[in-house]
């Protein structure tokens, strides 16, 4: 049963009782009265409304009610009640305050009264105090970092989280900064709150239960983050070199907050051992506005996707670059002479354009809009072209380095059709999620050999394992760790 293969992978099992029908709920208590005591985890019951992001509908009084029968249930289980309720009980109910969660969500934002509302909680019996609100932005976190710090000082027991994908970084070093507890759904289809990550991949990816104060924190800043494989792949390398690291996803519409208050060493508003970052769209231009030193390479591409702390100073570098080529000479040869189309003009399309100027390929620069592109073609010398109704007849090379085809609402559209391919040598995909892009379908469909831009990843990843560890991965561990991940 499900409380069984939860059981496997978490030290507390949470059963939702407001995900059951009204029917139900004589058949749920009878099965508890008779299970709880005997499973081998601690259990929490819920009973959420649907004001505080659950399922059930019941008034106060029905969830009043619910709970006069679920406390009777077992002295070890802990039961997660609403404030209201919570302020509600009164002590001839008997309530035993030690099994008590008194939690409060909110999934608009990080509410301004955030410590107020934490001040009232924890002026209840209750032994633990929960606070779960929406993060919009990777920033949002520092409220529930701080909210740690001020629980850890008074002594008081509390689950912080921040929900949302911008919020997963509360949920993986909440505990090594004084949470209760973390949550992690037992699969894809079982979460129950936005951002949520699977139990097991908090334990295998993340090793959650490895990370402490030391532990070095790296990660990926981008907006979105999601879709990256870059998890995988640096803490699989991480646990392979004995790195006492964990590389971790924040999503940030804003680089600039990002940098000033989470990120540079003079100016952060949290104290973590935050060691480097990977930059990706759409701030790999944009953040160099923010950094201390940049590496010459990465000062003429004008982009920048790796970023170490040293000292009390952030440096740039790009990894895309050796990243692109390397797999492109191994698949192709030299590249003097060959002509290349790139179709794009972001930070990777940038990395192409220059390495392949300084290899000496003859490259055009393919774009929907040509007047947001003048800027990089009339840099690197490059012809300009829309690619509309275009077609790569003649050209060797031509190049994805567009998001268009990554997994998920776009990821059956191309920029290029099988017509558009006819005659071109090899086709180079820079998305890497999914491994077979329609891109790569079309093209080989015209009879051109293709490259997929998990190549490109893995390539670049060995380089940022360098710059922030010193020592060369394991890049057999790195590349398994992404087709798990995919596959």
């Amino acid at each position: 049963m499900a409380i069984e293969r939860a059981g496997e992978v978490a030290d507390v099992v949470e059963l939702r009782l407001d995900y059951l029908d009204n029917d139900q709920y004589e058949a749920a208590f009878q099965f508890l009265r008779e299970h709880l005591n005997s499973e081998h985890a601690a259990t929490i019951l819920t009973f959420r409304p649907a004001e505080e992001g659950g399922m059930a509908s019941a008034n106060y009084e029905a969830r009043h009610n619910v709970w006069d029968a679920l406390k009777k249930l077992s002295d070890s289980t802990l039961m997660d009640v609403e404030l209201d309720l919570v302020q509600g009980f009164d002590s001839e109910k008997a309530i035993d305050w030690s099994r008590v969660i008194c939690s409060h969500h909110d999934f608009r934002g990080i509410p301004p009264d955030l410590d107020q509302i934490y001040q009232r909680m924890a002026a209840t019996p209750a032994r633990i105090v929960k606070i779960a609100v929406q993060a919009n932005d990777a920033t949002d976190c520092l409220a529930i970092f701080h909210l740690l710090e001020r629980a850890q000082r008074e002594g008081r027991q509390l689950i912080a989280i921040a929900m949302g994908q911008a919020g997963i970084m509360t949920r993986i070093l909440g505990p090594s900064r004084g949470s209760f507890l973390t949550y992690g759904s037992l699969d894809d289809e079982s979460a129950t709150a936005p951002g949520q990550l699977m139990a097991r991949e908090l334990r295998e990816v993340y090793r959650i239960a490895k990370i402490n104060h030391e532990t070095k924190i790296i990660g990926l800043i981008g907006d979105p983050v999601g879709h990256s494989l870059s998890p995988h792949i640096h803490n699989a390398a991480f646990e392979t070199a004995g790195a006492n690291a964990v590389y971790i996803p924040f999503e940030a519409g804003s680089v600039d907050q990002f940098i000033r208050r989470l990120a540079h060493p003079r100016s952060r508003e949290l104290d973590w051992e935050l060691h480097g970052l990977s930059v990706t769209a759409p701030h790999k231009s944009a953040v160099m506005n923010f950094l201390d030193w940049i590496d010459p390479a990465a000062s003429q591409i004008g982009a920048v996707n790796t970023i170490a702390v040293r000292g009390d100073e952030l440096h740039g570098y790009n990894t895309d670059a050796s990243g692109f080529v390397a797999p492109l000479r191994q698949k192709f040869g030299s590249l003097h002479g060959a002509r290349c189309a790139i179709v794009g003009a972001g930070g990777g399309a940038r990395a192409a354009l220059w390495v392949l100027r300084n290899e000496g390929a003859r490259v055009s620069l393919f774009v929907r809009d040509p007047g947001k592109a003048r800027e990089p073609a009339e840099e690197f010398k490059v012809d300009l072209e829309q690619i509309e109704d275009a077609s790569f007849a003649g050209f060797d090379i031509v190049v994805n380095a567009t998001p268009l085809g990554t997994r998920g609402a776009r990821e059956h559209e191309t920029v290029a059709t099988v017509e558009q391919f006819r005659g071109v040598r090899l086709a180079y995909d820079l998305v890497y999620n999914p491994l077979e892009t329609r891109f790569l379908r079309e093209a080989r469909a015209a009879g051109s050999e293709t490259l997929g831009g998990i190549e490109m990843l893995l390539a670049q990843a060995v380089e940022q394992f360098k710059i922030w560890i010193g020592d060369a991965p394991d890049v057999a561990v790195m590349r398994n760790a992404a087709i798990r991940a995919l596959q």
